[in-house]
């Protein structure tokens, strides 16, 4: 039976007069189904759990935008120390563009949240509620009747309280479980903020995977189209053994090829394509087509894998390669990132200090006196309160004195100081303006910490003169 020409221009999700077709994807069982629900409930209990699990006093991931501190599995960081996490996200990048090259779109099929969340939740709910595909889509064309609406109003029920449970485990992330707790307990009025982002969110979860669905997987991400670029013959992909199926026909049709045409691994597939089109910006590489079809030639008595994990180079008969240029390129990006980012990671110092000039004039002239006025300002990334001890370094010039942050300054775990600093010098003794910087010692461990140099300034003593000023020197003749 020839390939059928529609599939290949035109979305499996969408009908001929361009209006979306509801999907109604029959279940499957195999061993990569198997396989992915267990990787699903793992991803599921560690997006639920690590909220819980406390690391270094906060939970494993905490985003606490309201007191800028980012906790990562005990590393803190502040907002200056946010570049880091530049280095994190290109890391992850390339890690997302190294396994695409060898396995394809594995990564949507078994790992996307979007696919977890779909596949493994929603269409779970929406199994147990309507039924099988079959009575899904006898359910669709049904008159409205009381069972009907009953089922409908169960489901998106379920849908929303999914949603909604979805969307304070994510809002967690960002205000802790705690302060959630606390929040839950108050007028939605005390935390307009907080209430919003979870409707908002919880609104957009319902739409997505209410109605929207795989449409998001093949209008609105980009990582479909960027696969072609990223993938060649060697990659590993889900595929149809054109030599092994073709020609089609039923079981015992003499000539015919192992595919009897049985539409099973249609029936199946989440985003409604037909694998044995070849490869297509719909496929996810979810493999259900492959436990289907598996199911199939098991019950025929022929050798699974018709449609299976393999390289467009092994379908046609030759061997994979898995070593080539663009593996070896991404792999030193890789391992690039992942040094860079480890470099970067160590540089964090739980303390951080800087020294702004107060506003105003740069210096004052008091009593023959030259003061400068700063600001220090101290964070203390830690846990834990600690003690500091302030001291001027530097080529420092006689008569130099320091006063305002000359104490023991405590700071509270993770908090931050402000203090002022007044730092003067006789004005016989200035000469230039000069650098000098603080040194921050940890009065626990002893450990220094250094402020970038900063610059003393004061009068220039070449303007200065005692002789007669003349105003008439300055009229323009």
């Amino acid at each position: 039976m020839p390939l059928n020409p529609l599939n290949l221009v035109s979305l499996g999700s969408i009908n001929e007069d361009g209006s979306k077709k509801t999907l109604h994807p029959a279940d499957v069982s195999g061993k990569f189904t198997r396989s992915r629900r267990m990787v699903a409930l793992l991803l599921l209990i560690i997006y639920v759990a690590l909220p819980w699990i406390p690391v270094n006093g906060f939970p494993a991931v905490f985003l606490d935008v309201l007191n800028r501190r980012f906790h990562f599995m005990g590393l803190t960081l502040a907002v200056q120390d946010l570049w880091v996490g530049f280095f994190l996200v290109t890391g992850l990048g390339f890690s997302l563009f190294y396994v695409t090259a060898l396995f394809g779109r594995v990564w949507c099929g078994w790992t996307c949240p979007y696919t977890v969340f779909l596949e493994h939740i929603y269409r779970r709910i929406e199994r147990l509620v309507d039924g099988d595909a079959s009575a899904r889509r006898q359910l669709d064309a049904a008159p409205w009747t009381a069972g009907k609406i009953t089922r409908r109003v169960i489901k998106h029920s379920l849908y929303i309280l999914s949603s909604l449970i979805i969307a304070h485990i994510f809002l967690s992330y960002f205000v802790s479980l705690d302060k959630l707790y606390e929040m839950m307990h108050h007028s939605p009025k005390a935390h307009v903020i907080a209430f919003g982002v979870v409707m908002f969110l919880t609104a957009g979860l319902y739409g997505a995977f209410s109605w929207f669905r795989e449409q998001f997987c093949v209008i609105m991400c980009p990582y479909g189209r960027m696969q072609s670029a990223l993938v060649d013959d060697d990659t590993i992909n889900v595929g149809y053994d054109k030599k092994r199926g073709e020609p089609r026909g039923k079981a015992g049709t003499t000539g015919a090829g192992d595919c009897v045409n049985c539409l099973r691994c249609v029936q199946v597939c989440p985003t409604g394509i037909d694998i044995r089109n070849g490869l297509q910006l719909e496929c996810i590489g979810c493999a259900a087509c492959v436990d289907a079809c598996d199911t199939i030639m098991t019950k025929l008595g022929r050798k699974p894998g018709l449609v299976r994990y393999a390289s467009l180079t092994a379908f046609e008969g030759g061997k994979t390669r898995f070593i080539r240029p663009r593996i070896i390129l991404y792999t030193g990006l890789l391992f690039l990132g992942v040094a860079v980012f480890a470099f970067s990671a160590s540089r964090i110092e739980p303390m951080r200090a800087n020294v702004l000039r107060m506003q105003g004039s740069p210096y004052y002239v008091t009593n023959n006196i030259v003061r400068n006025q700063f600001l220090v300002r101290l964070i203390n990334k830690r846990n834990e309160p600690r003690t500091f001890s302030l001291a001027l370094e530097g080529t420092l010039p006689e008569g130099l004195a320091a006063a305002g942050a000359d104490a023991p300054i405590t700071i509270d775990a993770q908090g931050e100081e402000l203090k002022p600093l007044m730092i003067t010098l006789p004005e016989t003794a200035f000469k230039a303006p000069f650098k000098l910087s603080i040194r921050i010692t940890d009065t626990k461990d002893g450990k220094s910490y250094h402020t970038k140099p900063f610059e003393f300034n004061g009068p220039d003593s070449s303007l200065k003169s005692n002789d007669y000023l003349d105003p008439r020197q300055y009229l323009q003749k």
